[in-house]
């Protein structure tokens, strides 16, 4: 293992394992499905308060995808840069929160 590999996400990358890259997926493949879902919905003049609520489960969906990933990028990623002194990395996350927050 080199130093790149050990001190963070080499160049805004980050290597997942096999696992993680297919439970991500899953996730977005199910988030996918549930927004075609609403389009036909709508192509079908669905009642508006169906709509909203399978539009609150894709919400629901992102939040529970954003959540997984924030916790692996904490864990991995930003925990080495801390541990090879890259505390830029704290600024960056604090970035990416608020914009998680909006």
């Amino acid at each position: 293992m080199t130093d790149k590999d050990m001190c963070g996400c080499s160049g805004k990358t980050t290597n997942r394992s096999e696992e993680e890259k297919k439970k991500l997926i899953h996730r977005l493949n199910r988030m996918e499905g549930q927004i075609r879902g609403i389009r036909g919905m709508v192509e079908k003049d669905a009642y508006c308060a169906e709509i909203l609520v399978q539009s609150a489960a894709v919400n629901a969906a992102v939040n529970a995808f954003n959540k997984e990933l924030l916790a692996s990028h904490i864990r991995g990623c930003v925990a080495r840069d801390i541990r090879c002194g890259k505390d830029e990395v704290i600024d960056e996350l604090l970035v990416t929160l608020q914009k998680l927050m909006r």
